[in-house]
């Protein structure tokens, strides 16, 4: 006897096409499950950089606020009184803008497209359409 011929699958082409249909619904769960981790892991980090976004522009906000007091005391006291809450405000306000620089800067890093599932997905989709023919 042939030995290709012994060595063959016993199973009819139904049951393999049904298998082979088994297969690929649990590929494509999987697939969608590294999706959705990917997905997460990426929101978490844009949640990590909106965060010192927000960080930053409290304080911008605290040296406004340093600034305003400078020019109030300006207005009513001696320069030694509004020139030290100018020199503080402008500390503070020029922090808080390098943050939310650095904040942004991260923000626009981010790709929100899952990449490596997309790319899983495209080599499943040709394995399954090569095994097909």
């Amino acid at each position: 006897m042939n030995p290709e011929l012994e060595a063959r699958d016993p199973r009819s082409v139904g049951d393999l096409l049904g298998a082979l249909s088994r297969e690929t619904g649990v590929l494509v769960r999987q697939e969608l499950q590294l999706a959705v981790t990917e997905t997460k892991a990426k929101a978490l980090h844009a949640g990590h950089a909106a965060s010192v976004v927000a960080v930053g522009g409290a304080a911008i906000h605290l040296g406004a606020l340093a600034l305003l007091a400078a020019l109030v005391a300006g207005l009513g006291a001696v320069m030694p009184i509004w020139l030290g809450a100018l020199i503080v405000g402008a500390v503070v306000a020029a922090t808080g803008t390098l943050v939310v620089r650095a904040g942004i800067r991260a923000l626009s890093q981010i790709d929100p497209i899952p990449r490596e599932a997309v790319r899983e997905i495209r080599t499943d989709t040709t394995l399954v359409k090569e095994s097909m023919r």
